[in-house]
């Protein structure tokens, strides 16, 4: 509202200087900008006043139909006369003197207050019609985010589900005790997901709660061939991040990194924060990415899990996310997440 009396405010300086110039020296400056500015406010605080009191549409801030007509009809009609009241006193007129039709004075005033009004009021709905369409697409925008959000998530939770239970499978007929302490495992691992909200994002610390049960769920299959570490900063808790944009890659170190090799290995998940982004990194002391089959994208291994991590990424952070996958320094997998942090962020 404060806004559009600033605007007002600058179009009655305009018309104020119009009129100077080609008045021809019959009034000053000063008394022209004193009738726009007393026309002008009085009107703008009529029409914007009335239009927070009958407005039927909360986001366009203004009324339909008959409603809004003469809502500006009303606004200008007592913006007129009570600033030609203002006027009068201000430049010594007699009072009403803006109502004698002698040299068509009431003619032009009325005019050039329709002209402006009208003018002013249509370039005021312009920009709260502009902006409510605006609104509606980035709402329509992030409606369609939050859909492709869980559309993936929803196909990776039976994608890690039935890994497991292929797992669990092989393990019933090796070592049946340890095959019922992994279905506990996988029983509590669900009942907490199962229990939880399906939000969009959740903290950072969330994430790796839910990591660490994964692991200890894997733990109970692998045994001592499975070591994990990790390292969340206590200043990166709270950070928002998706549900499930860890587990994949975990999933991939195990079974692309640790399974193949005869004596397992370690894990080491780590955030750290880099300038005005999150780094994340999943780092494997397995085989490496070079000795995996190229059969294994095509099983559904590897292939689905990173390429839905890259979706998410690209989904909620679009080009400013990034995700590498190579060879680690000292043998095995280092795969990178980045995105920026919220804005918000300590």
């Amino acid at each position: 509202m404060l806004r559009h009396g600033l605007i007002t405010a600058v179009f009655c300086c305009l018309i104020a200087t119009a009129m100077t110039l080609t008045d021809h020296g019959n009034g000053s400056w000063a008394d022209h900008l004193v009738y726009s500015l007393a026309i002008g406010m009085i009107s703008w605080l009529c029409i914007d006043a009335g239009r927070l009191v009958l407005t039927g549409h909360r986001e366009m801030l203004w009324p339909h139909g008959l409603r809004g007509i003469a809502l500006v009809a009303t606004g200008v009609t007592i913006g007129f006369v009570l600033g030609n009241l203002i006027g009068d006193a201000w430049s010594g007129a007699p009072r009403f003197d803006f109502l004698d039709f002698a040299g068509h004075k009431l003619m032009t005033g009325i005019v050039i207050t329709l002209a402006t009004s009208t003018g002013v009021c249509y370039f005021f709905f312009s920009l709260g019609k502009s902006k409510h369409m605006r609104s509606q697409l980035d709402l329509a925008q992030r409606d369609a985010t939050e859909a492709r959000l869980k559309l993936l998530e929803t196909q990776l939770e039976p994608h890690m589900l039935f890994n497991t239970l292929a797992n669990l499978r092989v393990l019933i007929t090796l070592d049946p005790p340890r095959a019922v302490a992994m279905l506990d495992r996988l029983n509590s691992y669900l009942r907490m997901t199962l229990s939880g909200s399906r939000a969009l994002a959740h903290p950072l610390s969330a994430e790796f709660d839910r990591l660490a049960d994964y692991l200890e769920l894997m733990s109970v299959r692998m045994g001592e061939r499975l070591r994990y570490t990790l390292d969340l900063p206590e200043d990166l808790r709270d950070i928002p991040v998706p549900p499930l944009l860890l587990q994949p890659l975990v999933e991939n170190s195990i079974r692309h990194g640790l399974e193949p090799k005869v004596e397992g290995g370690e894990i080491a998940v780590r955030a750290r924060r880099n300038g005005d982004r999150l780094v994340i990194e999943v780092n494997d002391t397995g085989v490496g990415p070079d000795a995996a089959l190229p059969s294994d994208a095509e099983e559904g291994g590897s292939g689905f899990g990173l390429e839905q991590v890259r979706e998410r990424l690209a989904t909620v952070f679009g080009a400013q996310s990034e995700m590498r996958l190579a060879a680690a320094p000292a043998g095995g997998t280092c795969a990178t997440l980045s995105f920026p942090l919220p804005a918000t962020a300590p």
